[in-house]
């Protein structure tokens, strides 16, 4: 069947689903594995209440949504309080998602492909997408932030992709989007052709990465006085008091509202005086990734940004099925990685159970009294898990590539040599299937084993 055919039909079907169950919206605004603090339409809808009265929406501590949205909201789209609108529009929102991957993967394959409605069908079948949309939460827009951003940057137009990650930076935590701006330079200066079977030092003129950080910037400013002109008193007046209620609350962790992350629950139980010290080391640990990430994958910025996605799905702080729903789909834009991996068979039921017990054992707490907050966070640790094992395995497969692996497109040869220089070889195997261990090998004294891969 034709792609196009294929998106239409994908993209219909999900309208329709939605529209078939228009309370669906009301059912799942509480969920908290659909929504966070920062991300509820709930609490949205609050906030442009609250602007809509005159009242400052970031005096309390409820609303925690960029100044954008409220502009967007009842400005352009004053549509929040109609479902179906709603509907319309998120479901809009992630066709337009998925059309970015698909652009991803052209711009990587080099052209369009038998596999084009396979990777519209990646986004737009993920339950862990279809369901944060059907709960409106905007999580559906940070992603698509995200993707647009990586789309541009792949077909070179890097103005448009720019912008685009800034306005993604207003509308997630600073600190989380921050961490794909190295790899997204990267593809902007490199492009997003595969060279993880030929890794090869990165090389471009700093001049150049210097203005495109420096355009970044221009477009982070520009929008942020935007924002701060729309929750000003005036249209000549500036209020900054936004920024910590949104860009901050990934660094204060303000509102322990549950979600499926890994910090809430630890940052409940902690004590007032440990608080500081804690909350910088769990902001750090997520900082050390960009470096050696982005220096390990030089060669592919495309797979370090999808990497690094997958490090944000585990360990962000406001974590919603979105965010590994977002790493899972972008998966399919590597099919020379898969016959790396190395146990995703253990990662998918990982995930099954996660998505099991989170359901399960929410309802226990929240709705029946005969679980407590342990119970969730047990099932949270189980979706971590799922995610790191995620994370873990397609950064081994990504460096495997590069010299042959287990069931890869590379054979190669066990050879032993006395000194180093090569010569003298005793024994020659050739294996198909290269094995990762040597052990049955017995050296004599002076004897050396050498591993060497052979391009077939």
């Amino acid at each position: 069947m034709d792609a196009r055919a294929v998106f239409a039909l994908l993209v219909s079907g999900r309208l329709g689903l939605a529209l078939s169950f228009p309370w669906l919206p009301d059912a799942l605004k509480y969920d908290h594995m659909l929504s966070s603090p920062l991300t509820a339409r709930l609490r949205l809808q609050e906030g442009i209440f609250l602007y809509q009265h005159d009242i400052d929406p970031y005096s309390g501590s409820a609303f925690r949504h960029s100044p954008l949205y409220l502009s967007l909201f009842t400005t352009l789209l004053p549509i929040i309080s109609s479902p179906t609108a709603c509907i319309l529009l998120w479901t809009a929102a992630d066709a337009l998602a998925a059309y970015s991957l698909v652009r991803i993967w052209r711009a990587r394959a080099g052209g369009a492909s038998e596999r084009d409605g396979l990777v519209a069908a990646a986004y737009l079948l993920n339950p862990y997408l279809f369901l944060p949309s059907l709960g409106l939460s905007t999580s559906t827009f940070e992603n698509l932030s995200i993707l647009l951003a990586l789309m541009f940057a792949c077909e070179g137009s890097s103005s448009p992709a720019l912008l685009a990650f800034a306005l993604a930076t207003h509308l997630t935590p600073p600190l989380s989007s921050l961490l794909l701006l190295l790899p997204l330079l990267g593809v902007l200066l490199s492009g997003p052709a595969s060279s993880l079977e030929d890794p090869c030092t990165f090389t471009s003129p700093a001049l150049r990465m210097t203005r495109l950080g420096a355009e970044y910037l221009t477009y982070v400013l520009v929008l942020g006085a935007a924002a701060a002109i729309v929750v000003g008193d005036d249209t000549y007046t500036l209020k900054w008091g936004w920024v910590g209620q949104t860009w901050g609350t990934s660094l204060t962790l303000p509102d322990l509202t549950p979600n499926i992350g890994l910090w809430w629950y630890f940052f409940t139980e902690m004590f007032d005086h440990f608080r500081p010290f804690f909350l910088g080391v769990f902001s750090i640990h997520l900082v050390i990734y960009i470096m050696p990430i982005s220096i390990k994958f030089q060669h592919d910025p495309l797979y370090a940004s999808f990497l690094l996605i997958g490090i944000l799905a585990t360990f962000k702080a406001y974590l919603t099925l979105a965010d590994p729903g977002l790493f899972l789909s972008m998966g399919i834009l590597f099919p020379e990685v898969w016959t790396y991996l190395r146990h995703p068979l253990p990662t998918f039921l990982l995930h099954l159970h996660a998505a099991l017990l989170l359901p399960l054992l929410h309802a226990l707490w929240t709705s029946h009294g005969t679980g407590n907050a342990n119970f969730f966070y047990a099932a949270t640790l189980v979706m971590g898990v799922a995610n790191g094992a995620g994370v873990v395995d397609w950064c081994w497969a990504g460096m495997r590539i590069a010299i042959g692996g287990r069931g890869g497109v590379a054979g190669g040869r066990k050879i032993r040599v006395k000194g180093g220089d090569g010569e003298g070889v005793l024994e020659e195997e050739k294996d198909e299937e290269v094995k990762t261990t040597h052990s049955e090998w017995e050296l004599e004294e002076g004897w050396e084993e050498r591993w060497e891969v052979v391009q077939e």
